[in-house]
C-alpha cells in the first residue's frame, strides 16, 4: 500500500460513501446525532483527511465527534454482533497491519499481551499469495486455492507456537513459502507450479497460520483465566480460522465471539 495513493482514494471515495451511507440508512445529515471517526492507528494522510472531514462535519451540524481506536473498534464488532456485553475477554485482534492479543477488561481498557514482530497474518496472506501468483487481494485468493490442497504437504515453520511468549512471527514462515516454491537460489529459474501443487502450498500455509494463531490464543486464554474470546479484524473471514477458533474454543468450554462477514472489512 502506498501511503500518498491511499490518501488520495480516501479523498476521492469519502464525500460518495456518507452519501451512500445516509442513503441506506435513509437518513438526513441533520439527523445524525454524532460522528465516529478513526483517528488510530493507521496512515497518516488517509487518517489526517477521514479526520478533517469528520470535524467539517461536526462542527457544521454542531455534533459531537467520537475519537475510534481502530484495533478496538475490531473487537467491538464482536459485542455489536453479540448484542450483549463480552467484556472481560481476551481479544485477538487479526488483520493486514495487526496481530495482537489484548486483555479486555472492559470496551475501552485493552493490556497489550503480544503482537507480531514483524509481518502481520494478513499481510503474510498477501505476500504469499503473491509468490504463489494467486492476484490481489491475496487473503480470499489463497483461500479458495488452499480448498483443494492437502494442509500436509509441506511441513512450513510455526514461530513460537511451543513459548510462553504470546508474540507472533510469520516472515519466517512467508520466507519458507517461497524457498519451496522458487528454491533458495532466486537467481535460479523455476518451473511454473501446477494447479494441485499451487493448492497444497496455499493449504499448508494457511494451516500454519491458524495453527499458531489458535494456540496463542489458547495460551492466553490459560494465562489470564478468562473463559470469553473475542476476534475481530479481516482475516476473521477466513474459514479456516473461524473452524479452528471455535474448534478450540469447544474443547476449552470457551465462549468465542466473531463477527459475521458484513462486520468485517476484507
Amino acid at each position: 500500500m502506498v501511503p500518498e495513493v491511499a490518501a488520495r482514494a480516501h479523498l476521492r471515495k469519502l464525500l460518495p460513501t456518507i452519501d451512500q451511507a445516509l442513503r441506506q440508512a435513509d437518513v438526513r445529515l441533520e439527523q445524525i446525532d454524532a460522528v465516529a471517526v478513526h483517528n488510530t492507528p493507521g496512515l497518516v494522510g488517509a487518517i489526517l483527511v477521514g479526520v478533517s472531514c469528520a470535524k467539517m462535519l461536526a462542527v457544521a451540524l454542531d455534533i459531537p465527534l467520537l475519537a475510534v481506536n481502530h484495533v478496538k473498534a475490531h473487537l467491538y464488532a464482536c459485542r455489536l454482533a453479540a448484542g450483549r456485553d463480552i467484556f472481560p475477554c481476551v481479544g485477538l485482534v487479526v488483520s493486514g497491519g495487526h496481530t495482537c492479543l489484548f486483555h479486555c477488561r472492559s470496551a475501552l481498557d485493552f493490556q497489550l499481551l503480544g503482537a507480531t514482530i514483524d509481518d502481520a497474518a494478513g499481510e503474510a496472506f498477501d505476500k504469499v499469495a503473491s509468490i504463489l501468483e494467486l492476484g490481489f487481494p491475496g487473503g480470499p485468493a489463497l483461500e479458495r486455492t488452499a480448498a483443494t490442497g492437502n494442509p500436509k504437504a509441506h511441513k512450513f515453520p510455526r514461530s513460537f507456537i511451543n513459548e510462553k511468549r504470546l508474540d507472533f512471527s510469520f516472515s519466517g514462515l512467508k520466507t519458507a513459502v517461497l524457498y519451496a516454491v522458487k528454491g533458495k537460489d532466486l537467481s535460479i529459474p523455476h518451473r511454473q507450479l501446477t494447479p494441485q501443487e499451487k493448492a497444497d502450498a496455499a493449504a499448508s500455509f494457511q494451516q500454519a497460520v491458524v495453527d499458531v494463531l489458535v494456540s496463542k490464543a489458547a495460551q492466553a486464554l490459560a494465562k489470564t483465566g478468562l473463559r470469553r474470546l473475542a476476534v475481530g479484524g479481516g482475516v476473521t473471514a477466513n474459514g479456516a480460522l473461524r473452524r479452528g477458533l471455535e474448534a478450540m474454543a469447544k474443547a476449552r468450554g470457551i465462549e468465542v465471539f466473531i463477527p459475521p462477514p458484513t462486520f468485517v472489512y476484507r
